[in-house]
């Protein structure tokens, strides 16, 4: 089968490796989609992603946003068998403390991260545990199934959690395949969507997705505008997906007293005034990352009721064979979710 992997900074190979076989409680998928990341990038450019991870990301193969087919199954496997459509889910624990057991298996003390300390969907074929298979709607598209794991899941569950609703206004800074992910949810939900961001190309496409305003900061003060269209008063909730400690400081100036912000953009610092910003608004802040497993069906029952168009999300499709020519034009940053396909 071929596999994708990172053998330098900014080298991708597309190689020949065997075949993996699933072991106990293991399932092999044959892959039909799976999402580029920006998380893929780090590795790609040399940068570690979990900083206490040992693994020679050289060796690994990436990809943590997989849909396929369940091609074989191990001994002990009850809840799939060959030829059900799953999505995968990317967080490894160990299986018995009270995170994995109540779905949360990314604050394991054990997490493991397909796609970054073992191997993950750019390649023909997966062993993952049976457990990390998710039931793919007969509804979905492959590509759909894809791109509704991270960015699907991770954007429904920071609206439900920043308790979204049709009375509120949302801002949502960054509209790269994240803050996509946020216009699509926030609109699905019903509230008003006001997107920001510096590419007026990114503006355009959040009023396709159903952004009611946008503004470029580089043009507008978005913290007065946003303050301006709530007639002073300020956005219900601000979710920031650039991780820009610019971005982060708006968000907590463009929300209104007892207003939410979420944070999903990842940076390393920022600097706020937590009196004026935080503290004497009574602000919610929450940091928001990933989806829990048992959310799953609710995710994607929220995405076909509300005929969420989470495939706009996706602007370029490779076959794996062109993973380097993929891998350098998702680093342009002139694309949306870029996406392997298998006929």
């Amino acid at each position: 089968m071929q596999a994708v992997k990172i053998v330098g900074v900014g080298q991708i190979e597309v190689k020949d490796v065997p075949i993996p076989v699933p072991g106990d409680n293991e399932v092999l998928v044959k892959l039909k989609a799976s999402a580029l990341c920006r998380s893929d990038l780090h590795l790609y450019h040399g940068e570690s992603v979990f900083e206490d991870s040992d693994i020679d990301g050289s060796t690994i193969t990436p990809g943590h946003e997989p849909c396929g087919v369940v091609e074989k199954v191990g001994k002990n496997v009850q809840s799939v068998k060959p030829g059900d459509r799953v999505a995968v889910y990317l967080a490894y624990g160990c299986s018995s403390c009270s995170y994995c057991l109540a779905g949360d298996t990314m604050l394991c003390d054990k997490f493991r991260c397909m796609g970054f300390d073992l191997d993950g969907g750019h390649a023909d074929y997966l062993v993952t545990p049976e457990y990390n298979c998710l039931p793919l709607p007969d509804e979905m598209t492959f590509l759909q199934g894809a791109v509704s794991t991270d960015v699907g899941g991770t954007l429904y569950t920071a609206c439900r959690e920043l308790g979204v609703d049709g009375t509120q206004t949302v801002v949502i800074f960054g509209i790269g395949p994240m803050g996509c992910g946020g216009v699509l949810m926030a609109k699905g939900y019903g509230a008003k969507v006001i997107a920001i961001d510096v590419d007026p190309q990114r503006l355009k496409l959040a009023q396709e997705l159903g952004a009611d305003i946008v503004i470029n900061p580089k043009e507008t003060d978005s913290v007065a505008e946003i303050k301006r269209l709530t007639k002073g008063m300020g956005a219900d909730v601000a979710i920031d997906c650039t991780g820009s400690q610019i971005a982060q400081n708006n968000a907590l100036d463009c929300v209104k007293p007892r207003g939410k912000v979420g944070f999903i953009g990842e940076s390393k610092s920022c600097t706020i005034n937590p009196s004026d910003q935080f503290i004497r608004k009574l602000i919610d802040l929450k940091g928001l990352w990933y989806f829990n497993r048992a959310d799953w069906n609710e995710i994607t029952d929220f995405i076909i009721r509300n005929n969420v168009a989470i495939e706009k999300i996706s602007s370029h499709t490779f076959p794996i064979e062109e993973a380097a020519e993929a891998f350098k034009l998702f680093d342009s940053r002139v694309t949306q979710k870029v996406v392997f396909l298998w006929d």
